[in-house]
């Protein structure tokens, strides 16, 4: 990712937080499941209730165009956790097996994740929620305090978890245990006065959208839920679509399940004020991939249609990080991607990292100090699932199906919303063809080839998860 110009609003510079001795910064980490862009009131939807995701967005930097590097979670997650796309990391779709028993497998296994070098560096870290990396039953990449989820999700009163090593189910509503077993931990480091990392996974909003708080749905009884039309249905649209599509309990249960998610957020900023922590914590909201619920005229992210997509709606998400004294107070047009995500956090706490020019990501941490990022000519984000590949520039997004389409092109400065395919277009070949260059010479730059998304027939199947993956074998078999 290249930076460029930055559009921002509020306060101005400020020092940078040291990170050192008995000054390091914590962090607690806020990660969604299936969160749009469009599903915070912070974002300017006036209709779902976020007051506390809005009142972290009032003290941090907002970001209008942060870019998962895949629209679904587990390859999603772990670009974040490790910098390197799909095609590096080798996990190219959400994980079905090798997560817990016998034949539970480690896919970020010599990844050294920041969480890895985190540890290393003294910090103690913990995680409460959705892991979905494999072998949820012993911690892994640094994390000392772990409560999981077993797999991805399920029912929300009766979720599938891991403590202690041992399969339980909860039968409590799964947001607010994720949010108890967090702030246990929180209280642990703050008695103990230890640097912290916390990652706090929220299985909300990812579907069923039912079990949520019955007074929280009927909130919504009267809801227009014009935030999120529901358009004639596309033409490829999955059978999920069919299931809710113009369905308003749907409708309500999505919008029941963030404003329930975003009161335990507001559990943890008021906790962290209480142990008197919050000037000292970098607070970061992220979710793992994009959603559209009738957008477009279906509901989901990058599988949520057949070919895969890569509409905005699936590969932006609401990113927040918020430090008092640290990060500025402003929102930013800048477009960054998830594997910009590590170098940026690692710079933030003043942890040295020689270069590793085998990742592609940038750090932003200037942007959030100072409103500042490095200037380039030419800002580009790149995105893969499977066989979808995506360049997006700040004017044109084209996407490329290999091997034989169906290919898009948009231009955005004209076409947000993406209506108009302009693939087709004779006037358009040679900007195609500049797109598709690049693209194919950022890939071919970065791509470890055993663990190439291309070589993989298609994510369109259920994915299978062999044991014994060996070193430099790809985590993704089918």
């Amino acid at each position: 990712m290249r930076n460029a110009e930055t559009t921002q609003t509020g306060t101005p510079e400020v020092p940078r937080p040291t990170a050192s001795g008995n000054e390091r910064c914590n962090v607690v980490m806020i990660l969604t499941d299936d969160q749009g862009v469009w599903a915070a009131g912070c974002y300017g939807n006036a209709e779902i209730r976020t007051p506390n995701i809005d009142r972290l967005a009032e003290t941090g930097t907002r970001f209008d165009n942060f870019f998962v590097a895949t629209p679904v979670c587990s390859p999603s997650r772990a670009t974040l956790l490790t910098g390197r796309i799909p095609s590096q990391h080798g996990i190219h779709d959400w994980i079905s097996g090798g997560n817990v028993g016998a034949e539970a497998l480690r896919y970020l296994e010599g990844g050294d994740t920041y969480t890895d070098i985190l540890a290393r560096h003294g910090w103690r870290c913990g995680i409460s929620g959705k892991w979905h990396l494999g072998d949820s039953q012993l911690p892994q990449c640094g994390f000392t305090d772990w409560y999981v989820h077993q797999s991805g999700g399920g029912d929300y009163n009766a979720a599938p978890m891991v403590r202690d090593g041992e399969l339980v189910t909860e039968t409590r509503y799964i947001t607010d245990v994720i949010t108890d077993e967090a702030l246990a931990m929180l209280a642990r480091y703050a008695r103990a006065r230890v640097p912290f990392y916390l990652s706090v996974h929220y299985t909300a909003p990812h579907s069923p959208w039912t079990g949520h708080p019955e007074e929280t749905v009927q909130s919504y009884d009267d809801c227009p839920f014009a935030s999120c039309p529901q358009e004639p249905r596309h033409p490829w649209a999955v059978s999920f679509t069919d299931q809710h599509l113009g369905n308003r309990a749907s409708l309500k249960g999505y919008f029941a399940a963030v404003t329930a998610m975003d009161a335990n957020v507001g559990r943890i900023l008021d906790a962290l004020e209480a142990h008197g922590l919050r000037e000292s914590t970098l607070v970061i909201f992220l979710s793992d991939n994009g959603f559209s619920c009738g957008h477009h005229g279906f509901w989901g992210k990058g599988n949520g249609t057949r070919p895969l997509n890569m509409y905005e709606n699936s590969v932006k998400v609401p990113a927040i990080l918020s430090h008092p004294g640290g990060v500025r107070e402003q929102h930013v047009q800048d477009m960054v991607s998830a594997y910009d995500f590590r170098p940026t956090l690692l710079e933030y706490l003043g942890i040295p990292m020689p270069d590793d020019p085998s990742r592609p990501g940038t750090s932003f941490a200037g942007l959030l100090r100072d409103g500042q990022a490095q200037r380039r000519d030419h800002v580009v984000v790149f995105d893969e699932y499977g066989p979808v590949r995506m360049i997006r520039t700040q004017e044109w997004k084209y996407v490329h199906r290999h091997p034989a389409g169906p290919h898009e092109l948009y231009d955005l400065r004209n076409d947000p919303e993406e209506r108009t395919d302009l693939v087709s277009d004779p006037g358009h070949r040679r900007h195609i063809r500049e797109l598709k260059a690049e693209m194919e010479e950022w890939f071919t730059r970065y791509v470890i080839p055993s663990r190439d998304g291309l070589r993989q027939p298609g994510v369109e199947r259920t994915p299978t998860y062999p044991s014994g993956l060996g070193a430099g074998q790809s985590r993704l078999v089918r």
